[in-house]
């Protein structure tokens, strides 16, 4: 198992699991388990564990007696949920689960309780086993699987699956533990959906007790005597619990069924999953297209397709319905935001951006003033590329902002940093061009009533793992005339700068008004002494017909040859302007 390993498919992770011997060292580990555990545990000692340290994985079993387990799921709460906003303070261990909307999810009460009373307290001993470099198998029988869900679960906050080996659960016969909530949290994100095979035989009642309301994720390898098969829609697996039980209350040993897993896990070693044997051929019409035969063979690897299927089972309904999700869940995921797909284009069109903004610089202007006289005069469409690879850049980060939003607390942190630098540059580049667009049509206030969710998610993300500095590095300094301003919204404070000097020269202002633009004026002083004190702004803004040039003009006339202060001691020098570009500038 490598480092970086997830599966694309419940196929892929099943075969992998079953070529390596990892499911026979799983069920090995549970009757091991089994054999040390006695019959007459009391129910606060339902769960048991041990930690197998095995050469090529680690091992953590958690097994129940099976007798015990149906009873203890429809009896004490049942099917009773504990929803994640109860567990919120009491029990924070899931609260990373939450993404940033605060959708809610539920476990279920019983297998929570098992966890939290039997488990809970010896995790940090159970982490203190994990050995980051050997792969860690965790495994468990019936309510015992719950417990091992659960568990796994619980790592997921810390696992980075990049640089480290990922745990994959195991369970044997395990009730279902989750609303659609956890379902949809878990789903959403393949490498840890992908953690998850659940082995379900088809005489074992227990994983069927709780269908009403309760979702499954993972991959559910579903056994007969027949074969195995495996699938991963919730709907389907749903569909099929119920259709694949061939067990009845009277004549069910719930010890017979424990032994009918390690029956299935024997036999898989000497079975292809998914077999499409003689018999399965010969029923299928070569017509049949390929979507609805594949299908008819993981049925009949279950037993659903036979000249006497299972009482009240149409078979023939059953494959529709899975037919029909096939094809819902291909066009959901080509719909799916990949973050990877269009990286190329990304980069061929930032670059087109710098491009543009070098020409711009070129001409004495700037590439925001540039871009806000042509939108202004109706010259766009000498840009088309521009506005072309300007929508597709705001349509990508939107994506990925809302995608990052959406996914739990950590997951979504981990792209958030990796996408840091490049939603950085994007915002530092686009948004002048978008906060031009907006000033153009005569509006204001644009930092308060027009900017865009994606800009201010991006800056917030800089701002909790940027550590902020007083004083500029040397590299700041060197490359201040090539660098993009740092505070992306700067061009919207120097049009309400310039708003303010029409308000303080107008003859039609107010006094109240007056003073209130002088007061939103000094601010702005401040505001860009600072940044240029930091070298946080790009040297273009002295470019001879900038808005910032223009504004310096307007309120020099405005506030007289005596006025004086830190900023306007700077700009009345004409030099200093070359200085600051080359790194220069002193502001002792």
């Amino acid at each position: 198992m490598t480092q970086t390993q997830f599966f694309s498919s419940g196929l892929e992770l099943a075969k992998f699991v079953v070529n390596l011997d990892i499911l026979q060292h799983a069920w090995t580990a549970i009757t091991d388990l089994c054999k040390e555990t006695s019959q007459n545990e009391e129910p606060s000692s339902l769960v048991k564990f041990k930690v197998f340290e095995l050469p090529n994985c680690t091992i953590i079993a958690f097994f129940t007696w099976p007798a015990n387990s149906k009873d203890y799921v429809q009896g004490n709460g049942g099917g009773d949920f504990v929803s994640s906003s109860t567990l919120k303070k009491s029990f924070p261990v899931f609260n990373f689960l939450c993404p940033k909307d605060n959708q809610e999810f539920s476990i279920n009460k019983p297998a929570f309780q098992l966890f939290s009373s039997n488990i809970f307290g010896v995790l940090p001993f159970l982490k203190s086993k994990i050995d980051n470099s050997k792969p860690l198998i965790i495994t468990g029988n019936s309510l015992g699987g719950s417990v091992a869900t659960l568990f796994t679960i619980s790592l997921l906050e810390k696992f980075n699956f990049s640089t480290t080996k990922r745990p994959l659960c195991i369970t044997f016969g395990s009730p279902l533990i989750a609303d659609e909530g956890l379902q949809e949290t878990i789903s959403k994100y393949a490498a840890w959906n992908s953690c998850f095979l659940h082995v379900v035989s088809d005489q074992d009642p227990v994983p069927r007790v709780l269908i009403n309301g309760y979702k499954p994720f993972g991959t559910f390898l579903l056994c007969s005597e027949l074969g195995c098969s495996c699938f991963e829609d919730p709907q389907t697996i749903l569909e099929l619990l119920t259709a694949t039980y061939i067990g009845s209350p009277e004549n069910q040993d719930p010890n017979k069924v424990f032994e009918s897993y390690g029956t299935f896990v024997e036999h898989l070693n000497r079975k292809v999953l998914c077999k499409d044997t003689t018999d399965h051929e010969s029923s299928i019409d070569w017509t049949t297209p390929p979507l609805r035969a594949g299908i008819i063979t993981k049925l009949a690897a279950i037993g659903l397709v036979q000249s006497q299927p299972p009482q009240n089972v149409d078979i023939n309904i059953i494959i529709a319905k899975i037919e029909k999700q096939e094809k819902v869940m291909a066009i959901l995921n080509k719909q799916a935001f990949d973050p990877t797909r269009g990286l190329n284009e990304i980069k061929v069109y930032m670059a087109y951006l710098e491009q543009y903004k070098k020409f711009s610089k070129d001409e004495g202007i700037g590439y925001y003033d540039r871009y806000k006289l042509q939108n202004h005069n109706g010259m766009i469409t000498t840009d088309m590329d521009l506005s072309k690879f300007k929508k597709f850049l705001a349509w990508y980060w939107e994506q990925m902002v809302d995608q990052a939003e959406k996914r739990p607390q950590t997951v979504g942190h981990s792209l958030r940093t990796r996408s840091l630098f490049g939603g950085t540059n994007y915002r530092r580049m686009i948004e002048p061009l978008d906060i031009a667009e907006y000033y153009n049509k005569g509006l204001k206030d644009y930092i308060n009533k027009g900017r865009s969710k994606q800009y201010i998610q991006l800056e917030q993300w800089l701002k909790e793992t940027e550590k902020p500095s007083s004083v500029p590095n040397e590299l700041k300094k060197q490359n201040v005339a090539s660098s993009l301003t740092e505070d992306s919204c700067f061009w919207a404070h120097v049009e309400e700068a310039l708003i303010s000097c029409k308000l303080l020269s107008s003859g039609e202002s107010s006094d109240e008004e007056k003073d209130f633009a002088k007061k939103e004026l000094i601010e702005f002083e401040k505001y860009v002494f600072d940044l240029m004190k930091n070298y946080a702004v790009s040297s273009e803004i002295f470019l001879p017909r900038s808005s910032f040039m223009k504004w310096w003009g307007e309120y020099r006339e405005i506030m007289g040859a005596s006025y004086r202060s830190s900023l306007t001691n700077l700009l009345n020098n004409d030099n200093n302007y070359q200085a600051y570009a080359n790194g220069s500038l002193s502001f002792l």
